[in-house]
Formats: structure tokens, C-alpha cells, sequence
């Protein structure tokens, strides 16, 4: 075992404090929401900072689930992400398995992935495609201009490469075309960084927020980043999620409460999903980054 001198166990004490201090600091936004979109409103007048609630009301949640337009967005936004993220990584995983062949035209191509990768078209360029192909005011229009991402192509490339050659000669003398090799060997071996990168496209996904107000024009297909922007601006919560449309309670809850249910609501599936990706993030990244 390797001795370790006084000053790098004072050290490495210190790097824990200092990461221990740092994590409670962002954890203390998510206490305060919570503690807040669970309080009374009274409570919450009287309490500069509020961090736990001494009397616990669900008001709030019980008035955003009986919202219409908050439920619809909630299922756009579910919708939006799992279709979405099927899309983006069969798009990436297969454009990357063809680049990662010999093939006529690999380095124009690669070219031209690259250069998306630095130059942006921009939002005007982008908004006149969608609108001339007929994707505006559709939920598709928050899906295919980003089907592939360039950074993510360029990585799960990578792995691709790292896989052994051997496989693919195997498999071409078993008889199995590309598709087989493809589909049967080569994305069964993708799990890590497969699930890296989906788990990248869904936060994504379930983030939409600038693209649903500039491509959707139906407040219906809205998802619920842009439902969450109606509320937490507007001053008056009720209004926002659109009072005529829903079954109101005899005393409807204040609207800061709202705001703060609406908030975790939305934040707290996305953040239930990373536990289960957790063990093939870190390595599925490095996999596809490291040659060789």
C-alpha cells in the first residue's frame, strides 16, 4: 500500500469540504422550491427563507394537474422526448456507422460534418427551411432540423472505429450484410456511449424551449418549458395556465406556490432518468473520445 504523507490527506480532506460546501449550494434552490410549492401561502409571507414547511398543503400540485394546458404540455414534452431521442440516435448511430466504413466520399462528408460543427446556419436560414418544408407549427419542427448533432456524430464515430476489424470480417463470412452487422453486432456493443449521448438528446428534448416559441404558433402543441416561461413571467399564474380551460378549486392557491409546483414538476422526470444512465455516461463518453 502506498503511504501517504500528512499534507496530501489534509489536501484531499479539503478538495471533499470544498465539494461537500459546493453540492448543498446547488441544492439549496431545489429545497427552497420544493419546501415553497408545499407551504402555505400565509407561511410563506412570513418566512424570509424558507426551507422546510411547517404545515404541508398540496394546493398547488392538486391545481396545475387539474390544468389542461399544463397536462397537455407535460405529454407534448414526453411525446417530443422519447420520439426524439429514438430519432436522434438512430440518425447518429447509423450516419456514424456508414462514416466509419470505407466508403466513396468519406472525407467530404466528414468535411461537411465539421464545418456544421463550427458554423452555424443561424436562426433565420433555419426558421425559412422548416417553413418551406412544411414542418412549421408542428411538433416535428422541434425534432428534425436537430436530428443528428455533429459533436455527437463525431464521437460515436469514434467508437465505431474502436470496435476490432475482426468482427466485421467474421460476420461478412457468416453471410451478414451491412444492415445484420449493423443491427446485430455493432449496436448491441454501442450500449455506453448509445446511452451517453441519448441521455444528451433527451435533456435536450425535454429543455425545448426557444424552438417551441418560435415554430409553434398552436398553444396546444406548446411543451412545457414554454407552458413553465407563461408562468413563472406572468404575474398572475392562473391566467397563464389558462383559467376558462380547467377545473378551478373553491380557493385557488397563490400563484408564487404555483410557480414553484409547475417548476418541479417539470425538473424532476429528467432528473429521475440519470440515475439509471449513470453507469454507462462515464464510459460511453470516454469510449468513443479516446483513439485507439
Amino acid at each position: 500500500m502506498k503511504y501517504r504523507s500528512f499534507s496530501d490527506r489534509l489536501f484531499d480532506s479539503l478538495n471533499y469540504i470544498c465539494l461537500a460546501l459546493l453540492a448543498l449550494t446547488m441544492l439549496f434552490p431545489f429545497l427552497y422550491i420544493f419546501s415553497v410549492s408545499f407551504t402555505t401561502f400565509d407561511e410563506f409571507l412570513k418566512s424570509e427563507i424558507l426551507l422546510w414547511p411547517k404545515v404541508w398543503v398540496t394546493d398547488a400540485y392538486q391545481y396545475i394537474f387539474q390544468s389542461k394546458p399544463f397536462v397537455r404540455a407535460m405529454g407534448m414534452t414526453v411525446y417530443l422526448t422519447v420520439v426524439g431521442t429514438i430519432i436522434n440516435l438512430l440518425f447518429t448511430a447509423s450516419m456514424a456507422y456508414a462514416l466509419s466504413r470505407k466508403i466513396y466520399g468519406q472525407r467530404v462528408m466528414m468535411f461537411l460534418v465539421l464545418f456544421t460543427l463550427l458554423f452555424s446556419a443561424g436562426m433565420i436560414p433555419t426558421y425559412l427551411i422548416v417553413k418551406a418544408t412544411g414542418l412549421l407549427n408542428s411538433i416535428w419542427a422541434l425534432i428534425l432540423p436537430s436530428a443528428i448533432g455533429p459533436f455527437s456524430l463525431i464521437v460515436v464515430r469514434q467508437f465505431f472505429l474502436n470496435i476490432p476489424h475482426e468482427l466485421y470480417e467474421a460476420a461478412v463470412v457468416d453471410g451478414a450484410n451491412e444492415f445484420t452487422i449493423f443491427g446485430r453486432i455493432i449496436l448491441p456493443l454501442s450500449k455506453p456511449v448509445l446511452a451517453a449521448f441519448g441521455l444528451f438528446y433527451a435533456v435536450g428534448h425535454w429543455n425545448t424551449y426557444f424552438a417551441g416559441i418560435l415554430y409553434l404558433n398552436d398553444p396546444r402543441q406548446w411543451p412545457i418549458q414554454v407552458i413553465l416561461r407563461q408562468i413563472v413571467i406572468q404575474s398572475d399564474a392562473k391566467n397563464a395556465l389558462g383559467a376558462a380551460e380547467q377545473m378551478m378549486l373553491e380557493n385557488p392557491p397563490p400563484p408564487e406556490t404555483i410557480q414553484m409546483a409547475a417548476i418541479l414538476v417539470a425538473t424532476l422526470p429528467i432528473l429521475l432518468v440519470y440515475p439509471f444512465l449513470q453507469k454507462h455516461f462515464a464510459k460511453g463518453v470516454m469510449l468513443g473520445s479516446v483513439k485507439g
